[in-house]
C-alpha cells in the first residue's frame, strides 16, 4: 500500500486525526513526516535526516503558509461575501492537502523497498526527536495507539 494511501486509511481511525492535529498544533511536530515514519516501520538514519531536511523546506516553503492562509480564512472577512470567502477557503483546503501529498509521495521513496520493522511509538519517537523539540511521550502513545 503506497504511503499516501495509508495515511487515507489511517486517518479514517478514531483518534488519529486528533491526535496529529495535537502534536501539530500543540507540539510543533509535522504530521506527513510522523506518519511517514510509522509508515515506513523505522526509517534508517540517513533516511530520516534526509526526510527531516525536505520536511523542513516544504513546511517553510508550501505547507505554513498555505495553512496560514486557510486559517486566516476561517473567520468573516468584513466587506467580503460569505460565500466566496467560504469557497476560496476551500479551495485552498484542495491545495493544501495536494501540497501535503507532494511531500508524502517524495518522502516514500526515501524509505526504500524494505520496511524497517520498528513499531509505531519507536518510530514516532524518532521522528520526533529528529524534528527537534520532541512532544511528551504520552502525546506519541496516543497517535501509537490510534494506528494500531
Amino acid at each position: 500500500m503506497s504511503l499516501w494511501e495509508w495515511t487515507l486509511e489511517a486517518y479514517g481511525r478514531p483518534g488519529v486525526a486528533d491526535a496529529t492535529l495535537s502534536l501539530q498544533d500543540g507540539h510543533g511536530q509535522n504530521t506527513s513526516l510522523l506518519l511517514w515514519a510509522v509508515w515506513a516501520e523505522g526509517p534508517d538514519a540517513a533516511a530520516l535526516a534526509r526526510a527531516v531536511e525536505i520536511t523542513r523546506a516544504w513546511d517553510a516553503t508550501v505547507l505554513k503558509p498555505i495553512r496560514q492562509v486557510r486559517r486566516d480564512l476561517k473567520p468573516v472577512f468584513p466587506g467580503v461575501d460569505d460565500g466566496a470567502r467560504e469557497g476560496l477557503r476551500d479551495d485552498i483546503k484542495g491545495a493544501e492537502l495536494r501540497a501535503e501529498r507532494v511531500l508524502m509521495e517524495a518522502l516514500a521513496h526515501l524509505a526504500g523497498h524494505e520496511k524497517g520493522g520498528t513499531p509505531a511509538l519507536a518510530a514516532l519517537r524518532a521522528a520526533s526527536a529528529a524534528w527537534g523539540s520532541p512532544p511528551p511521550d504520552e502525546a506519541l502513545a496516543i497517535l501509537a495507539g490510534a494506528l494500531r
